[in-house]
């Protein structure tokens, strides 16, 4: 049986189990539109703008383990999908993108929204596909589906012009993808694995950095027994928290610029570093000629362009975490480390965060603490970039994978919102906190009218605190204290929220916080607070740009421990 292009897309994505597509139409989209009535199995959510479309694809893939899909007309509805198309490359988030284009007879005329889409989202993609022949889109779609789950996840892009959408031709959907050039390695090689284990079992002071690869590979049990195992303490990148239970005793939270202090120095005095799917960014890194100066390294990665990409690696593991993870389980032997993880103890009682519950100011620490306390932690925490994502990294404790949903490699501001949109829709059941600054609340907020109109209970925090607060922290520290460009006049939040017909409060007060959080709770809806909360409190600790992770700047505020019961 013939059918048209459009009508092929609509299939082949059914075949392969897509129920949500996340989207803003066009003219060339018309035609596929047009054809969605016939597809209910397909739920489309409307969304604002199409920056929104591919974060809330991004969030909804996170969280669900399934490729998001998101669709956008050409011009300027494609180029609008660039930035959550860079979030989603960095974060290895699988993704497919569809575009719109003119009609092939008029490609390369500069015709009435004619963008080279393929051009420019070639360095932000896994791959991606311009379909000149109807004749060709089951296949292609096959392949997109395959490319952006197998291996590294990431985007693909598929452009179709408006005339393919429209032509007939035989659907028949392959069974199998035939990719030669494509063949990611999955199991780690043996004789690796062995050095690996033999470094393990000799190490004194070991630490393991776990990454989102971890939890991308679904080895967070895996990671759990090999940590009890060999008694090594576990730190985690950004993306990776929630992939070892934060409040586990071998626990120490979140390494980096911003990461735990005690994190930072076990991993500046470790002896062996087992890097597992992380990339050693700088932001984890700090300065990389001094990282973990005393320690050998064993890097496990699917991607083996990031092994020794960064730092230098002694023992290197190309494959599958969860795979190379049940190897080596086998393969370690069962030990104590009594004196370092007693120095590490040390540590975190010397350098704990600051006190968040003395003083009358409204501290954000203590909103997002109060977040967590109130829901037992059995929340989803989907936040934007800056000084609003250091404080729910560092203040909020994370015990699942997926827990904490956020910008990591791009750091976009704005991706909050409609990210927390995507999470929800993906996980119903789960309660939703979208934690977002003033600032990147703005960029994106106008998707209040996408929660509305699909009823989607997402929780929002706003973080007021007049400024574009971590640009502000650092002109605090490096540029003199000259504000320039970060003071930033906000609209009425909570009057925004009820234009949208969401309810809303407005908390300026200690006092005010539990309350308000446990209204936002009790209300089966969406919900808005907006916190105004000290202007110009910073993020700390801090490790400065060019400084090593053992060279913090830490708060002069008194300090307490987190209660964490360890």
């Amino acid at each position: 049986m013939k059918k048209t292009g459009a009508q092929i897309l609509c299939e082949s994505l059914v075949k392969e189990g897509v129920e949500i597509i996340f989207g803003f139409p066009g003219g060339a989209l018309l035609p596929l539109y047009d054809t969605f009535s016939q597809y209910p199995q397909l739920r489309h959510i409307l969304v604002r703008h199409e920056q929104g479309a591919a974060h809330a694809a991004d969030g909804y893939a996170r969280v669900t383990g399934k490729v998001g899909v998101c669709l956008a007309t050409s011009g300027p509805g494609a180029t609008n999908l660039v930035t959550g198309i860079a979030n989603a490359y960095l974060d290895s988030s699988p993704l497919i993108a569809i575009t719109g284009q003119v009609a092939t007879p008029f490609i390369g005329k500069d015709a009435f929204q004619e963008i080279d889409i393929t051009g420019i989202t070639l360095p932000i993609t896994k791959h991606n596909y311009l379909v000149r022949d109807v004749r060709e889109l089951a296949r292609v779609v096959k392949e997109a589906f395959y490319i952006a789950q197998v291996g590294r996840p990431g985007p693909v892009l598929i452009d179709i012009p408006r005339d393919v959408f429209q032509v007939e031709a035989e659907f028949v959907y392959p069974n199998k993808v035939n990719l030669p050039g494509y063949r990611p390695v999955l199991q780690g090689h043996p004789s690796q694995i062995r050095r690996a284990a033999k470094l393990i079992n000799e190490a004194h002071c070991p630490v393991v950095i776990a990454g989102r690869g971890v939890i991308i590979s679904g080895a967070c049990a895996e990671l759990k027994e090999v940590a009890e195992k060999a008694q090594m303490p576990v730190v985690t990148t950004l993306l990776g928290i929630g992939c070892f239970p934060e409040t586990h005793v071998l626990s120490l939270g979140m390494l980096g610029m911003h990461g735990m202090a005690y994190a930072n120095l076990a991993v500046d005095a470790a002896d062996l570093v087992i890097a597992i799917g992380m990339r050693f960014d700088d932001r984890a890194t700090g300065k990389v000629s001094g990282f973990a100066p005393r320690a050998q390294v064993i890097h496990i990665d699917i991607d083996p362009a990031e092994i020794g990409k960064n730092v230098r690696v002694s023992v290197p593991i190309v494959g599958d975490v969860k795979s190379i993870l049940e190897v080596l389980n086998k393969q370690i032997n069962r030990s104590e480390h009594i004196d370092w993880l007693r120095q590490i103890e040390q540590w975190r009682h010397e350098h704990p965060l600051e006190d968040i519950w003395e003083g009358n100011g409204l501290l954000p620490q203590y909103v997002i603490r109060q977040i967590y306390e109130l829901t037992n932690g059995n929340a989803i925490v989907v936040t934007g970039v800056g000084q609003n994502q250091m404080w729910a990294a560092q203040h909020f404790f994370y015990n699942k994978p997926n827990s904490l949903v956020s910008s990591g490699g791009l750091g976009t501001m704005g991706f909050e919102l409609p990210g927390a949109v995507g999470v929800k829709v993906g996980c119903p059941g789960e309660v939703v906190w979208c934690i977002a600054g003033d600032g990147g609340f703005q960029m994106t907020m106008q998707e209040l009218a996408t929660i509305v109109q699909e009823d989607i209970a997402v929780k929002i925090a706003i973080i007021n605190n007049s400024y574009l607060g971590m640009v502000r922290q650092w002109q605090d520290l490096f540029y003199g204290r000259r504000y320039a460009g970060t003071k930033l006049w906000n609209p009425n939040f909570v009057k925004v929220a009820e234009a949208y017909g969401i309810s809303g409060l407005k908390v300026e007060k200690k006092e005010e916080v539990i309350p308000a959080i446990e209204k936002a709770m009790e209300h089966p809806g969406p919900f808005l607070i907006d916190f105004a909360v000290e202007p110009e409190e910073n993020v700390y600790p801090m490790v400065q740009p060019g400084a090593t992770l053992a060279e913090l700047l830490e708060t002069p505020k008194p300090q307490k421990a987190p209660s964490l019961g360890l």
